[in-house]
């Protein structure tokens, strides 16, 4: 699919395609573990004395309201923002929460495209694609893609990069 504005004109708009709805599931369980450890450490403080009153209740309840936060809130932002899209032309990844970002890997720039599937992902049956370019920013990630969706992202910009002929410089 080509865009007769071309690339540029993609930035302008968000790129089309969500990951999985159960990537809202990886990230809030993957929430939960944080703010489960770190709510405890902040509750065992609390019970030691070591830091004067009241602080020790301000320290405790500013804890578990940011877990709390963190569990329902983020996922659902993160689910809202993260997307991508791949055209003949480049891959456009969003990502982020409060800070969010936008890049473009142009197909002739890619070196490597990698999937990654921790536990929790497995479990789910989720995938990341890792697409490493020449880019001294580094690589894109698509986080939270089905796993057939993830095989088919590889495959497709694995055919669009061989028929580019580009080398990945």
């Amino acid at each position: 699919m080509s865009y007769p504005d071309g690339p540029a004109a993609l930035l302008q708009r968000e790129p089309a395609h969500r990951v999985s709805p159960r990537a809202k599931v990886m990230w809030t369980i993957s929430e939960a573990i944080g703010g489960v450890i770190i709510a405890g450490l902040a509750f065992w403080l609390w019970t030691r004395d070591w830091i004067p009153a009241p602080w020790d209740t301000v320290l405790l309840v500013l804890t578990v309201v940011e877990a709390a936060v963190s569990i329902v809130v983020v996922p659902q932002w993160r689910f809202r923002v993260h997307r991508w899209e791949i055209t003949p032309e480049a891959v456009y990844t969003q990502h982020g929460w409060l800070s969010q970002e936008r890049r473009v890997a142009p197909i002739p720039r890619i070196q490597t495209v990698d999937t990654e599937r921790g536990p929790l992902a497995q479990l789910l049956r989720l995938s990341t694609v890792t697409i490493t370019t020449a880019s001294s920013r580094g690589e894109l990630r698509i986080a939270g893609l089905e796993r057939a969706d993830a095989d088919r992202i590889v495959a497709e910009l694995t055919t669009i990069a061989a028929a580019d002929g580009g080398d990945g410089t």
